[in-house]
């Protein structure tokens, strides 16, 4: 389990990848059907699922392991677009 409360973005709020913007669309027959969720404010962080739901599900969890992977290797964290910073 990724513990988050490690994460901060860049503007100092702890992660939370239901903060997070995301974009669905359905996937055609020949990418194998279902739905691709992508969080565009973490670039490169998709999940998919079969119904819209699952597709939620397993993009949150990729968020996780993008800010993880993103932390480990001391690169920042973007906030979520529209979120005010954090007070000190």
């Amino acid at each position: 389990m990724i513990d988050r409360s490690k994460f901060k973005t860049t503007d100092g709020h702890l992660f939370d990848p239901d903060a997070y913007e995301i974009v669905l669309r359905p996937l055609t027959e020949d990418e194998g059907g279902g739905w691709l969720a992508t969080i565009p404010a973490l670039p490169g962080c998709m999940g998919d699922g079969e119904s819209e739901i699952e597709a939620i599900k397993d993009v949150r969890l990729a968020a996780l392991e993008w800010a993880d992977s993103a932390f480990e290797v001391g690169d920042p964290i973007p906030s979520p677009p529209g979120l005010a910073p954090a007070a000190e």
